[in-house]
């Protein structure tokens, strides 16, 4: 494991230093269990008292921190996200030696680059393309025509589709399966439903990170995009012609029914399903478990089912909540307003 002087850390990490540059930090840890060689960090100011009793032999905090620290600090604008890339810098990812195992089955047209990596039992179709820096896991599957761009790592059971195509630092983890056809089926003249050809192709841009389980289905004609530096947890469904913006994010178990369109930096929480047909804009935000029935405005937030503003959405969460002792309250009056006038209440909704 590689160690650096604090010194080094910063520099690397763009932090300003407070304390002994000199002191060597070879990893990383919790605030609970690290130890003086490690570096742990404080990104929830509640968090902060269990400083005075951690081991740590330094600190990540935010530039305006301004509590007692008994360690070392590292002020930085984002600690969680310097966190995060001082465990890339202590715990690298392995990469397997460049080669292909003997019991991988590789198209005799297929195109690798010299340094590809092609596991057990994985198979690259007939015209494939995989460039340079990329990995094929074991038991991962190519069909004819996929395109794999450089530096891509395909985790074991991944299927790509035909005529998928990826761009570069592409991550697909394990199980998911990119470009299987779209869902769609019309009656036909006896109501028996016919499969309707689903014609087009699946391209995910550069920087993509699709996690475990994923679905993402062709395009019926054209292209089903993911845009670079979209971000999708497991189990997602992105149905047929659906696109998805920049540096969006999908969390676990969201749906996207056919022809939906996300824009850029939208976050969608978990379970969110949206109907076909519809846009949500630029930096909008549906909160988890939403049903989203329509479109969605650029920078706005959204929840509940069928979704609304997110501040009625609550305003309706916590008046649900109250439902029960108000019709307790209601009962009473009519009961009251019963006793006073010796005759029953009018039913609900009439004069």
């Amino acid at each position: 494991m590689p160690a650096l002087t604090l010194t080094e850390l910063a520099r690397e990490l763009g932090a300003r230093l407070e304390g002994d540059g000199s002191r060597v930090i070879r990893g990383v840890a919790p605030i609970e269990s690290a130890r003086a060689d490690e570096l742990t960090f404080l990104a929830n100011p509640a968090y902060a008292p269990r400083l005075a009793a951690s081991g740590a032999g330094a600190v990540l905090v935010a530039e305006d921190h301004a509590g007692e620290v008994p360690m070392a600090v590292l002020r930085v604008g984002n600690p969680r996200l310097a966190f995060g890339r001082a465990i890339a810098r202590f715990h690298p990812r392995p990469r397997p030696a460049p080669g292909v195992h003997p019991s991988a089955v590789v198209a005799p047209s297929a195109r690798l680059a010299a340094d590809v990596f092609v596991g057990p039992c994985a198979v690259v179709g007939e015209r494939c393309e995989v460039g340079a820096g990329s990995v094929l896991h074991a038991h991962c599957v190519l069909y004819e025509d996929v395109v794999v761009g450089r530096a891509c790592t395909i985790h074991s059971h991944v299927s790509l589709r035909e005529g998928t195509r990826l761009g570069d630092r592409v991550e697909i983890h394990n199980g998911s399966v990119i470009g299987a056809d779209g869902f769609g089926f019309e009656p036909d003249e006896s109501g028996r439903l016919e499969k309707i050809p689903q014609a087009g192709r699946v391209r995910i841009e550069d920087d993509v990170e699709i996690q475990a389980n994923v679905c993402v289905d062709r395009a019926s004609l054209g292209e089903t995009v993911i845009r670079r530096g979209a971000k999708i947890d497991n189990l997602t469904q992105v149905g047929h012609s659906c696109s998805v913006g920049e540096d969006s994010i999908l969390c676990a178990q969201v749906g996207l029914a056919g022809s939906s369109h996300v824009g850029r930096r939208a976050m969608l929480g978990g379970q969110a399903g949206l109907a076909g047909h519809l846009t949500i804009g630029d930096g909008a935000q549906v909160a988890a478990q939403a049903g989203v029935p329509g479109d969605v405005a650029p920078g706005t937030a959204v929840g509940g089912s069928p979704s609304v503003e997110i501040g009625l959405w609550r305003r309706q969460f916590v008046a649900l909540a109250r439902l029960p002792e108000a019709l307790k309250t209601l009962k009473a009056l009519v009961r009251e307003v019963e006793g006073l006038t010796g005759r029953p209440a009018p039913p609900s909704g009439r004069p």
